[in-house]
């Protein structure tokens, strides 16, 4: 394991630390929620004792009494004796602890109306109060009937049954509705009691209900919001990106589904506490209302402490697994991208350098060219990946160290496979060049040689001819290539880098051709220039020699001679006697320069005849076959040149 993926445990480890921190402020956030939600709400709810509360068996005015003692009245009901006892138990329950949760221990005052009834409904009632009242009994103040008879009765009766209700609770016997303000101030009393209290029953049980239903729905958004937050916290990320998208889009959508849920009862909170603080403004008497209105502001307020603390844990848990999703595709960008800068890097390396012709190198070089433009576009994509790393770590992300050493990563082997090519097309540039300059030189050997055997021997004997095939040669050796001015050694040292053993011999063959045609070449010139610089010698006369001196009987027309030879032929003139010291004898002599390819005739007359054209005409045969012998001895001489050339570029 890495220091990236060490340093990448470290900052996962921080994120859920900081993630499970802002899970243990929603869970607290909750709980105190649900505390506040146990003052103010009570077991029993309106649900289950709505059908008795509509019908008024007993309400809770408002008002309040001696001690601030909470009041119930129980109004005139002919039904009162038909009700269950345990109906009745939970009406009572209900109505004491609606202002129990807000103020425990509080006292309770009963008003209980008969004035239209009988002691006998007295009675029962009292009895069934005793049985059945769960709270702090203070009093219960009886309006006893208002005719005559039954007033009469209710007074007898409740002298020989005072002792047994006054064991159980404290009953007072009102004879009218005066006597019930001296207990109780006329702004506690409703209307019906002679009292200035607003109150009315059905306005009552729906604000009631909109209490409980806030209340409830309060509860019901804080235990999903726990709820949720337990999933989130207790769900492992997967090493899948479909799954973790899957897993963002679940969550994403349960959050927004909670977000409208705590916005509506927001909303619905905010109305009902407007309402409440209409009734308040409108009776500042009761003080019910100030409590419930107390009660739903400390819910709302509560309620937003909550959402923002659930709002923190989701924002931490989506920036988780959105950079959790970041990392898996930058991760699974980079092992592909890696994969292919491997595959290039394979081609690199399989790319031959061993290259020993210009065809070769030519191959290799496109080949090269198309590994090279297939590098250039996966490094740009490989760039655009690096460029996406550096965004990641600008966004604080998580997994920064591993980002950064991918990043790191790809850059390398971008560098590596970038140098690599670069030395290699180096290489193979100055390969081909080497192999081009060879060839060069290889084909203007051969140019030198196919020159060379192709000048015309008869034209070149020529002072003419031979000068135009200087200017040929002259010109061709304008045209030599650059490399073959250079010297061995030195072409080494300048391609040092690229000569490999077969390429060394090549050159060393090349340079070796060079020489031979260089030799031929300067050979040639010689050759041409001694003919382009001949010149007609004058005629020379040559005094007779002895009689006794052997005559030449033919010319000698080898090579090893001397540059200017003679040729003497004695004539004699056919009718006439010969004498060695005959006036008539004429002396022809002919002089020849071999080299030159000239002849030159003398003619030399000691007579006073002139010569006739038989003479001429014999003498002018003699002459061209001279010539004739010398211009095949000079070609046999150079095809024999050519055919050593030929055989050289054969074993070359």
């Amino acid at each position: 394991m890495g220091p990236a993926s060490l340093q990448e445990e470290r900052e996962l480890a921080k994120q859920s630390k900081e993630e499970m921190e802002s899970y243990r402020c929603l869970l607290q956030a909750g709980s105190q929620l649900e505390s506040t939600l146990q003052q103010v709400t009570v077991p029993v709810s309106l649900k289950e004792v709505g059908g008795y509360i509509e019908k008024q068996v007993a309400y809770l005015s408002g008002g309040r009494g001696e001690h601030s003692s909470v009041i119930i009245t129980l109004p005139e009901c002919s039904a009162f004796s038909d009700i269950p006892e345990e109906a009745l138990v939970k009406v009572f329950t209900y109505l004491t602890l609606i202002p129990r949760t807000r103020q425990p221990g509080v006292k309770f005052i009963i008003i209980l109306d008969r004035r239209l009834d009988t002691w006998a409904s007295i009675k029962t009632a009292l009895a069934r109060i005793a049985a059945s009242f769960p709270g702090n009994l203070h009093l219960v103040l009886v309006l006893r009937p208002t005719s005559f008879f039954h007033r009469t009765v209710t007074d007898i009766g409740f002298r020989f049954s005072q002792d047994d209700f006054m064991l159980k609770m404290p009953v007072v016997m009102l004879s009218s509705v005066t006597d019930l303000l001296r207990y109780i101030d006329e702004n506690q009393l409703t209307s019906e009691f002679g009292g200035t209290l607003d109150y009315c029953h059905s306005d009552w049980i729906v604000l009631r209900t909109a209490i409980e239903s806030f209340a409830v729905t309060v509860k019901d958004i804080a235990q999903m919001l726990q709820g949720f937050g337990t999933e989130v916290a207790e769900t492992e990320l997967p090493d899948e990106g479909k799954a973790i998208e899957r897993l963002l889009e679940i969550h994403t959508e349960k959050y927004r589904k909670l977000k409208d849920a705590i916005r509506s009862v927001s909303k619905e909170g905010c109305h009902l506490l407007s309402n409440l603080e209409t009734t308040g403004k409108e009776d500042d008497s009761q003080w019910d209302v100030k409590l419930d209105w107390e009660t739903v502001q400390r819910l709302l307020a509560q309620l937003r402490d909550m959402e923002s603390a659930f709002d923190g844990f989701f924002e931490k848990h989506h920036l988780k697994l959105h950079q959790h999703l970041q990392l898996l595709r930058y991760e699974q960008s980079f092992q592909e991208m890696d994969l292919c800068l491997e595959h290039l890097m394979g081609q690199e390396k399989e790319l031959s350098l061993n290259v020993n012709t210009l065809a070769q190198a030519e191959v290799a070089l496109k080949k090269l060219d198309c590994l090279e433009s297939n590098s250039q576009e996966v490094m740009s994509r490989a760039q655009i990946i690096i460029l996406h790393g550096h965004q990641l770590s600008a966004g604080h992300h998580y997994a920064l160290a591993l980002i950064m050493q991918r990043c790191n990563e790809l850059r390398h082997r971008c560098d590596s496979l970038s140098a690599a090519l670069k030395t290699k097309h180096s290489f193979l540039m100055q390969t081909h060049q080497l192999l081009l300059c060879l060839g060069q030189a290889q084909t203007w050997c051969d140019d030198g040689a196919y020159m060379l055997a192709n000048q015309l021997v008869d034209k070149s004997q020529s002072k003419e001819g031979a000068q135009v095939a200087l200017r040929e040669i002259e010109k061709f050796l304008e045209v030599a290539p650059s490399m073959l001015s250079s010297s061995l050694e030195v072409l080494s040292m300048e391609y040092e880098a690229v000569i490999t053993p077969q390429l060394q011999a090549q050159i060393g063959r090349i340079f070796e051709k060079h020489a031979a045609v260089q030799q031929m070449i300067q050979n040639r010139q010689a050759c041409l220039r001694k003919l382009a610089d001949k010149h007609v010698r004058p005629v020379q006369l040559v005094t007779p020699r002895p009689d006794n001196t052997p005559r030449s009987k033919s010319p000698l027309f080898s090579p090893k001679h001397s540059d200017g030879m003679k040729f003497t032929f004695d004539i004699s003139l056919p009718g006439k006697k010969s004498s060695r010291k005959s006036p008539n004898t004429r002396k022809i002599e002919v002089i020849h320069d071999y080299q030159e390819s000239r002849s030159c005739v003398s003619y030399s007359l000691d007579g006073d005849d002139s010569p006739d054209l038989l003479k001429r005409h014999v003498m002018r045969e003699l002459i061209e076959t001279e010539r004739i012998y010398v211009d095949e001895l000079l070609s046999v001489l150079l095809v024999g040149e050519f055919l050593i050339f030929l055989v050289k570029m054969q074993e070359w």
